[in-house]
């Protein structure tokens, strides 16, 4: 009996061995769903590794983006994939939002809102939540650094103007600049926005510290207090 018969195909088909695949041709090579298959680990008793994260994709409309978007409760929903699986994959996802967020933060120089865009929409541009961001630049206006100020629930989130301040102050910040997102997709300032900048702008003027700008993120597109002249 030749002994290579006793082996079902399945069990050397390449798109069931996404490790293998990653040591060999190197992991810019692997998809989607054969990365999220590593991550997985296993299969269940009727699926592969792979054939659940492709259900896992199917289920985000094949897109990590809208994947990013759930949460555990929607993620254990799937059948075959628990609160192991689920928190595997979000903490994978969350490592590359921040990975996105820090590239080349330090040194960066703050020329617009464009730029303040591009560096917080990967850490904010699908997150469900509101999170409130505090940007510290010199008097360059080069990054010193950034700080997440709050997170809150679909609606909101608290701001404090003290935490903002002393920790612009402990950095020997010369001006700043704010940043949240609206879940929503709505880019448009609420009237409590409106307050915020305001009591934040005047507050940073007492210790001489300049308010730059106030940038809302929505999805793929962004609204600035300062393009819009409301920061003078």
């Amino acid at each position: 009996m030749n002994k290579y018969n006793s082996h079902a195909l399945t069990t050397w088909a390449v798109e069931e061995r996404p490790r293998e695949k990653l040591m060999a041709n190197g992991v810019q090579y692997l998809s989607d769903t054969e990365l999220l298959a590593i991550l997985l680990g296993s299969g269940t008793k009727n699926m592969t590794a792979v054939e659940l994260a492709r259900l896992i994709m199917k289920g985000a409309g094949n897109s990590l983006q809208l994947l990013g978007r759930q949460g555990i409760g929607e993620l254990v929903r799937l059948k075959g994939v628990g609160p192991a699986k689920a928190t595997s994959i979000l903490a994978a996802l969350e490592l590359g939002r921040r990975r996105a967020g820090m590239k080349h933060v330090e040194k960066t120089s703050v020329k617009s809102s464009e730029t303040v865009y591009k560096l917080f929409h990967p850490l904010m541009g699908d997150l469900e939540h509101e999170e409130f961001w505090l940007l510290m630049l010199n008097r360059a206006n080069r990054v010193l650094g950034k700080y997440k100020v709050s997170q809150g629930g679909l609606s909101g989130t608290v701001i404090d103007t003290r935490i903002i301040l002393k920790k612009a102050l402990d950095i020997l910040a010369s001006s700043i600049i704010v940043c949240h997102n609206h879940p929503s997709g709505n880019k448009q300032p609420s009237d409590a926005d409106l307050k915020i900048t305001e009591k934040l702008k005047k507050a940073a003027e007492m210790l001489e510290i300049k308010l730059l700008d106030h940038v809302i993120i929505a999805d793929k597109s962004y609204f600035s207090f300062a393009d819009e002249g409301l920061i003078n």
